[in-house]
């Protein structure tokens, strides 16, 4: 069945939430689908409801100087009531941090990186000793409606997101025409017949459609965990999920919250061929050269990057983002000496040769 969003204000959230443990909603997609932006949808519209949600960096969650109460080495503390808590220590520490501060929580949002199986993370609410303290409610999966197309489920990470996603969010729906939109309903329910497709912008949706929806059927994880039992301990499926968790973001979250330098860009992500790639510089780009190596020189196996940018002719630092075709640059002002950080992520690439474009585009 397809539906289209209802605007968000329109419907109050009425969540009942002690009887049954605090419900948890996993946010999957691939790399670029808008994750981050439904996030902060969620963070935007959530009322009265006090919210976690567990990134792997806070640099592209959306918080307002204003709403800031404190502030720790993992986690910010908002004055609407909800927390945002980086996942640097396993999952469920994050989680076991936030169940046990003072003040209570009503629902938990975890959003998984872009090339991330997120079997390993429903099996951590399912599998481990947070089964009795949470409720797994729904996993929404985030699709580019430009990008995406057959040619993803050569990605296995890929696949196992449509196939595990209870709600599919078909994003920037305002990019494509109809056709394409129902040919990538097609592709979906070739995948999981039964997905229940949202058409979203922005990752505009009303919260009632994607929350307490009461949508993971747990039983059908059980076998999926006796399988992973044989194969591996609790401990591996922590240390898995945390793998994914940190390879990427850093730059954003060293140059917002002056944490150290983490110093592990550069890696595989042991996923169907992903890595990524970082590189930093003291000189300043000539925005000209930077164009150029975006539209003429740049691999076509990058899938995403992001980053923040220093150019010769500008005083003010930039937001770098990129999504498969599109990107975009937004301007404010810099809160620490300039500097060049920006990370890609893609398939098999190649760092020297990347390293040494971005090197021509310097001043």
């Amino acid at each position: 069945m397809t539906n289209t969003a209802a605007p968000t204000s329109d419907i109050i959230l009425d969540i009942d939430i002690p009887k049954r443990g605090i419900p948890v909603t996993i946010i999957t997609g691939f790399l670029g689908s808008g994750k981050t932006t439904l996030l902060n949808q969620i963070l935007k519209n959530k009322q009265d409801l006090k919210v976690a949600v567990f990134v792997n960096e806070f640099g592209d969650i959306n918080i307002d100087s204003q709403l800031l109460v404190s502030m720790d080495e993992d986690m910010v503390e908002l004055s609407n009531g909800c927390i945002c808590c980086t996942i640097n220590d396993g999952l469920v520490d994050a989680v076991y941090r936030v169940l046990e501060r003072e003040e209570p929580i009503d629902y938990m949002v975890i959003e998984t990186t872009g090339v991330a199986d997120p079997l390993p993370i429903v099996l951590t609410f399912l599998g481990t000793e947070l089964r009795d303290l949470t409720n797994l409610d729904s996993i929404l999966t985030v699709v580019d409606a430009e990008t995406f197309n057959r040619e993803h489920f050569q990605s296995e990470a890929a696949l196992k997101q449509i196939t595990y996603g209870d709600i599919i969010l078909l994003n920037k729906t305002d990019l494509v025409t109809s056709k394409k939109l129902e040919e990538l309903e097609s592709y979906i329910h070739e995948v999981k017949a039964c997905a229940k497709i949202l058409h979203t912008t922005y990752g505009q949706v009303a919260l009632p459609l994607i929350l307490d929806v009461k949508l993971t059927p747990k039983e059908l994880y059980f076998s999926e965990h006796e399988e992973h039992e044989r194969e591996e301990h609790h401990h591996h499926h922590e240390h898995n999920h945390e793998h994914h968790e940190h390879h990427h973001h850093h730059h954003e979250h060293d140059h917002e919250h002056h944490h150290h330098h983490h110093g592990h860009h550069s890696h595989h992500l042991e996923n169907d061929g992903f890595m990524s790639i970082s590189f930093q510089s003291d000189r300043p780009f000539d925005v000209h050269k930077f164009e150029s190596f975006l539209t003429e020189k740049m691999p076509e196996n990058v899938f995403r990057a992001k980053g923040i940018l220093w150019f010769s002719d500008s005083e003010l630092r930039h937001i770098f983002q990129l999504s498969g075709p599109r990107y975009q640059l937004d301007a404010d002002t810099w809160k620490t000496s300039p500097r060049n950080q920006v990370v890609f992520i893609g398939r098999h690439l190649e760092k020297n040769t990347i390293c040494t474009l971005l090197s021509e585009c310097l001043v």
